[in-house]
């Protein structure tokens, strides 16, 4: 298991990694569009920042956070656009001196958090352990979206084990979003990782299983691709059920992505 100081370097080169594809670009560039829909890479980036914003407000004022979940998310109105749009519209040197200020103040109150504290969120409260694995996640899968518009194939690193180990853990949370019972049957998640070591979860006798690449199960379970353009195997009922709703991020079931394709989906809030 990563130390709660391995979970941070990794986000912190998680965040480095993403902040090299945008650090260079021309305005125009930012305004390119992305995978998600209505979303260009300005918004993503913006999203980033937004989340880092609610990460630090949960981190150091609990009951402040639930107030503002509260005023924010009202019938009718969708806070996670607008604040992605807000970001957006300013100038792109701004949002990246943002972003950039949002995510270190991230890692320094996620550091110094108590380690068996949970932190509200937008779904289950989570330990700093967790939060730091959660925008590890998201970082990376939003990342994905920018890397798409912008024609880049990102190399796969062993950071994608902190992405995959929020997808297994995730799997009930899946059923319930999409209104299902969580299933008792356990299952087996085998993952070949980047450099060829395989990464497993679930006990080994499961006779639910799911196999293949570490790359494709998290491009699945953060719905950055179809289920259908993945070399992931399942096998049992319980694992054929929860690939096609499989989600490592809080909030609503999303709507995925197209087949052959990275699709038009919108993104998620986590």
């Amino acid at each position: 298991m990563t130390s709660p100081e391995g979970l941070l370097a990794d986000l912190r080169a998680e965040n480095a990694e993403l902040d090299a594809l945008v650090a260079a670009l021309d305005p125009a560039d930012w305004a390119r569009p992305t995978p998600a829909e209505g979303w260009t890479i300005a918004h993503q980036i913006a999203h980033l920042a937004w989340t880092d914003d609610w990460t630090v407000l949960s981190a150091c004022d609990p009951e402040g956070f639930f107030g503002a979940v509260e005023r924010a998310f009202v019938p009718g109105t969708d806070p996670v656009g607008e604040g992605a749009a807000i970001g957006a519209a300013g100038p792109p040197s701004g949002l990246l001196s943002r972003w950039r200020a949002g995510r270190e103040e991230v890692l320094a109150v996620l550091a110094s958090a108590p380690g068996d504290v949970r932190l509200p969120w937008f779904g289950p409260p989570m330990k700093p352990a967790s939060m730091a694995t959660a925008r590890l996640m998201e970082t990376w899968a939003h990342g994905q979206d920018v890397a798409d518009a912008l024609g880049v194939t990102r190399a796969p690193t062993a950071r994608l084990r902190q992405v995959a180990h929020l997808g297994v853990r995730t799997m009930g949370f899946a059923f319930v979003q999409n209104g299902l019972p969580v299933p008792q049957e356990p299952v087996r998640v085998e993952l070949t990782g980047p450099d060829g070591e395989v990464w497993t979860w679930g006990p080994e006798e499961a006779a639910d299983r799911i196999t293949g690449p570490a790359l494709d199960f998290c491009l699945l379970v953060t719905q950055r691709r179809h289920r259908d353009d993945l070399a992931l195997t399942a096998s049992g009922p319980t694992a054929r059920a929860w690939l096609p709703i499989a989600q490592a991020f809080a909030g609503p079931p999303g709507k995925g992505r197209k087949a052959g394709t990275a699709g038009t989906a919108g993104p998620s809030a986590n």
